[in-house]
């Protein structure tokens, strides 16, 4: 599995200041909407009922939400960098700036915890979190996902 298949160039973008989660996961769900035509309500509310669950932030200002759709035929993913960090409820109270967001079939299993995985190894990577929050370009930050895992994909 590879974030090249999981990450469409027009799904990354760079937002300004958000005033809250709910706001966050709406924008998600209109550029997951936007990207890979999928609905962009269900993303949304998706998201929303998996949080209820337990924060997604991960730490150190990465949030990693994620939605399991029926609509779905295969498992997709939107990144998000912001202007200015969202207070998230993240597991160290620190506000969050780089979200990448999941949203996988319904029945995925083990192939949504795979990815999952993998954007959680690929988000942990310094190298590849300081190039993150050094760029404002969404072809950039494209790029610097989509290769970071290139060569340790196997």
């Amino acid at each position: 599995m590879e974030l090249t298949k999981l990450l469409a160039p027009e799904a990354v973008r760079v937002l300004g200041h958000l005033t809250s989660k709910k706001r966050l996961f709406q924008d998600l769900g209109e550029v997951a909407a936007a990207a890979y035509g999928m609905n962009g309500s269900a993303a949304t509310d998706g998201l929303q009922e998996r949080e209820s669950l337990g924060p997604t932030g991960v730490g150190h200002g990465i949030a990693l939400p994620h939605a399991r759709l029926h609509e779905l035929k295969q498992i997709q993913g939107v990144f998000i960098r912001l202007e200015k960090p969202l207070d998230y409820d993240s597991v160290d109270r620190q506000p969050v700036d780089l979200i990448f967001a999941l949203f996988a079939p319904k029945d995925s299993g083990v192939d949504h915890l795979k990815a999952l995985a993998l954007v959680s190894r690929t988000m942990r990577d310094p190298q590849v979190v300081a190039k993150l929050r050094a760029n404002t370009d969404p072809a950039k930050l494209h790029a610097i996902l989509t290769e970071s895992r290139a060569s340790q994909a196997a």
